[in-house]
């Protein structure tokens, strides 16, 4: 009865350990959403042969852009990539396996592939430019294809954005 007792509780020790180990989407987001926007556009002939799902996902890789060709290229569903772990990804899909479960197998390989990671989108209504790294400020500008010509500080490059604010943000009414 004792032992039996100390195996369910070591059991559940094991359960937890498990659990909190397993990997989150926002620990490997650019993976993750990749590999279940891929998975969803596959059909269940497909789905069930790896070298189906291997040509599926190049063609797929093919349309791709910014974060999501990076892992393209990590994954070789490129042309150009200079190595390939597609079986680590085409294989489990074959056998249903979650986004999240391959992603951390993926992971294993090579680690980069979590590296990747979705750029923060700044609310520049909320957002008190102060607090911003002049990085995040040039940044903005970039975004918006404006420059600053001679921003030397921090408070040149908030000056710069408030004068161009109505012409790229809306306010909400």
């Amino acid at each position: 009865m004792k032992s039996q007792i100390v195996y369910i509780v070591l059991l559940g020790v094991a359960f937890v350990a498990q659990s909190s180990l397993a990997l989150k989407e926002e620990d490997c987001e650019v993976c993750v959403k990749t590999v279940r926007k891929f998975a969803e556009t596959l059909n269940d002939a497909t789905k069930k042969d790896f070298k189906l799902i291997e040509a599926e996902f190049k063609k797929f890789c093919k349309q791709q852009k910014n974060k999501e060709q990076r892992l393209c290229y990590y994954l070789g569903g490129l042309e150009e990539s200079a190595t390939g772990i597609l079986n680590e990804l085409t294989k489990p899909l074959s056998w249903s396996m979650p986004a999240e479960k391959v992603c951390e197998k993926l992971k294993k390989m090579d680690a980069q592939i979590c590296d990747l990671r979705y750029e923060k989108q700044i609310d520049l209504n909320a957002v008190d430019l102060k607090k911003l790294k002049v990085r995040d400020l040039k940044k903005i500008l970039n975004d918006w294809d404006e420059s600053c010509e001679g921003c030397l500080e921090k408070t040149d490059f908030i000056k710069r954005i408030e004068e161009l604010k109505p012409k790229y943000v809306r306010s909400e009414l």
